[in-house]
């Protein structure tokens, strides 16, 4: 397995890999890796003869206020871990490799990232779409693998995608839980004993917000404050961001669930901001 640093010998590596007539599948992380990204190498492995993996956190998804310095980092457990997985190369660029002292130039997704976390996180997206184009130019892959628990980025990504005629197929994977039902998390580490207790409410809100779909209702207002009366009643919740449902594509919000629909939540639990989703497929035959 080969650490590879900087973009010329990144380019380089997968030039060769291409020629060779090879498949790329490209899984990009900002590291501190667990089982949910160790599943999608897994699922990359099983479509591509060659994997590349890249680590790094990446500044421009960061606004001032949030947790950039704080975000975990473990380069040689990662490293570990994904030579035990048969990864060919890990891309760990610096800040500056990515980003030279004068770097100006961003892509944008406009209407995908206008709700969700793009309301409370309005520079996020712009930063997640800058950086992924980068690592696609970069790397080359010709499938990249992204997690279903940042449903909005997976949308977003594979828009760009779309938009600016990428040959990359985008996967996405279901989302990876731990066996009480909590998503799998980085930022999961930063939680108090307690507030990892509490937390588990996040996914018990989402699987009762799809039985009362299930079960007939379909006014939005009503099945969100269920859930939201659920989360609020942990003692360690310091605030809702957004408890949404929304159309499975175009992400915007419904008054009515007649469609295919997305519940997607946000909180904080103490300093830690988690997110977690849950589709509710109503028409089989219009699920693309």
């Amino acid at each position: 397995m080969k650490i590879i640093r900087t973009v010329e010998e990144m380019k380089e590596f997968s030039k060769k890999i291409k020629e060779s007539g090879k498949p790329i599948g490209f899984v990009p992380t900002m590291g501190y890796l667990h089982e949910g990204h160790l599943s999608l190498v897994r699922k990359a492995k099983e479509e591509n003869n060659t994997v590349v993996t890249s680590i790094f956190v990446n500044p421009t998804q960061f606004a001032p206020t949030e947790d950039l310095d704080q975000y975990p980092r473990d380069e040689k457990g990662d490293s570990a871990k994904l030579k035990k997985e048969g990864v060919a190369a890990i891309f760990i660029p610096t800040i500056n490799e990515i980003y030279p002292v004068d770097y100006q130039t961003y892509v944008e997704v406009t209407e995908l990232t206008k709700n969700l976390c793009g309301r409370s996180r309005p520079t996020h997206f712009r930063g997640v779409t800058t950086i992924v184009l980068k690592l696609f130019k970069i790397v080359n892959p010709d499938r990249a693998y992204f997690g279903k628990k940042d449903y909005q980025q997976f949308r977003v990504i594979e828009k760009m995608c779309r938009d600016l005629n990428f040959d990359v197929k985008i996967v996405p994977c279901p989302i990876v839980r731990e066996k009480d039902g909590v998503a799998m998390s980085s930022r999961n580490k930063h939680l108090t004993e307690k507030e990892r207790r509490d937390t588990i409410i996040l996914h018990q809100s989402l699987e009762k917000g799809k039985e009362i779909i299930l079960n007939g209702e379909r006014n939005s207002s009503k099945i969100i404050q269920t859930m939201k009366n659920m989360i609020g009643s942990k003692k360690t919740l310091k605030k809702i961001d957004y408890v949404s449902i929304v159309d499975l594509y175009t992400l915007k919000d419904l008054h009515y669930v007649d469609r295919n629909i997305l519940i997607a939540v946000a909180v904080y639990f103490g300093k830690v901001r988690l997110i977690d989703n849950i589709e509710v497929i109503i028409d089989a035959k219009n699920n693309a």
